[in-house]
């Protein structure tokens, strides 16, 4: 650089030269495009910087890659350790470490990650159209009269299958269509024994299996044509493509998807001897469970039983007979002293009517007198009422005579004795 003293062992550069020199070439390739395989991602919440590791395929030699957690986040194919990618970049030295990196702006997928597009496109596509939706599995039978088999021709996991299914079950019963399971072919072939084993009216459920493999050699089995006609089946379809993690489109259309072929056996064909043990079990808590039910109510019974009630039954009628004779007593008590208490207030009543009656008046010398000679016999009150002539009825205590008036006194005063006199 101008205007920097010649380096040598009496002029030495100090390490922030060194470093600024290095970050000043380096910096100088400007914008460039990468191609390796992502072998770590590190995004740490809340920053605004996401880390990749970059490896080369072919060298055991890597670069630290910087981008921003967006970035990641808006790739069509999702980023995994091992993804194939080509990324576009700036080369930055940090002078403070010594460190060297990439901090790139865009990132593509390369190689399987183009395949992993398109189908993570059609997967899209299909999840759009509701092909995915849960609501359109349909159950598999308990004990399917048949099982249609589509796989490759002696494949390990048409064997699998077989086998497991006959173990746990001797007399299942499979209709075995052999097909390619990778290759150009593959897909007219599967579609052609789908269709058939679809119709056919002993076909209950179809396994649709295959032993693994890569992404080019799983192809098929994520192709748009197969996909629907799976989604069209009438007939149940199990899925069992690979082992974890292969994961094609057809998992997510089928009504049911097994990890291996050996659990798609085990899920399709239930074991007999389990279920068996299974009826004995239920048997057996059935009959305990009965036995335990009588028990119960028998105690229940006995409990009722010794209750005095029923050990004796003529105990409540005694007790009862008691409380009735007690209250007739206690009736008839109060009936008695009801019939005394009238008694006396009637013998009161006539006594004082006996007092006040007409009778007693009439034996202390008074008399009652009648007018008779009218229309109505009536008790003379006044002097006007007895003028000459009239004819009356005198009652006295022990009888009654009769008169006629030949003349009245009038008296202004009235005393006991003139009373006594008349």
């Amino acid at each position: 650089m101008t205007g920097t003293s010649p380096n040598s062992a009496e002029n030495p550069w100090p390490v922030r030269t060194v470093n600024t020199k290095i970050a000043d070439w380096i910096h100088r390739l400007g914008q460039i495009w990468v191609e390796g395989q992502v072998t770590q991602i590190s995004r740490r919440p809340g920053t605004r910087t996401a880390f990749l590791t970059l490896r080369d395929p072919a060298a055991d030699i890597s670069i630290s890659v910087t981008c921003s957690p967006d970035l990641l986040s808006r790739t069509e194919v999702p980023l995994t350790d091992g993804s194939h990618v080509v990324v576009l970049g700036r080369p930055s030295y940090y002078t403070g470490r010594g460190t060297v990196s990439l901090r790139v702006s865009d990132i593509r997928a390369v190689g399987v990650g183009e395949l992993l597009l398109r189908i993570e496109r059609l997967r899209q596509l299909l999840a759009a159209e509701g092909l995915f939706d849960a609501r359109l599995k349909r159950p598999l039978p308990f004990l399917p009269r048949s099982i249609g088999l589509i796989s490759g021709r002696a494949s390990a996991a048409q064997r699998d299958v077989v086998s497991v299914a006959t173990d746990r079950w001797s007399a299942v019963r499979f209709d075995v269509r052999e097909a390619p399971v990778q290759g150009p072919t593959a897909v007219a072939r599967i579609l052609t024994h789908l269709a058939d084993l679809d119709a056919h009216p002993d076909v209950e459920v179809i396994i649709i299996a295959r032993g693994g493999g890569s992404v080019e050699d799983l192809l098929p089995f994520s192709d748009e044509a197969l996909l629907r006609a799976v989604s069209r089946c009438r007939t149940p379809v199990v899925s069992a493509i690979g082992h974890e993690p292969d994961n094609p489109l057809l998992d997510l259309v089928a009504d049911l998807r097994a990890a291996t072929p050996t659990d798609a056996a085990k899920r399709v064909v239930p074991d007999v001897e389990a279920e068996l043990a299974g009826i004995d079990e239920l048997r057996r808590r059935s009959a305990q469970a009965l036995r335990n039910w009588v028990r119960r109510e028998t105690g229940v019974i006995d409990g009722l039983r010794r209750r005095p009630v029923l050990a004796r039954p003529g105990v409540i009628v005694d007790q009862e007979s008691v409380n009735v004779a007690e209250l007739l007593r206690a009736l008839r008590r109060d009936v008695l002293r009801h019939v005394d208490t009238e008694d006396h207030r009637h013998e009161h009543l006539a006594a004082r009517l006996s007092t006040l009656g007409p009778a007693q008046t009439l034996a202390r010398g008074y008399a009652v007198v009648q007018r008779t000679d009218t229309d109505v016999t009536h008790v003379v009150s006044t002097l006007d009422d007895l003028p000459a002539g009239a004819e009356l009825r005198i009652r006295v205590a022990d009888g009654a005579a009769r008169a006629t008036v030949t003349a009245t006194e009038a008296h202004t005063s009235t005393s006991p004795d003139d009373e006594g006199d008349s």
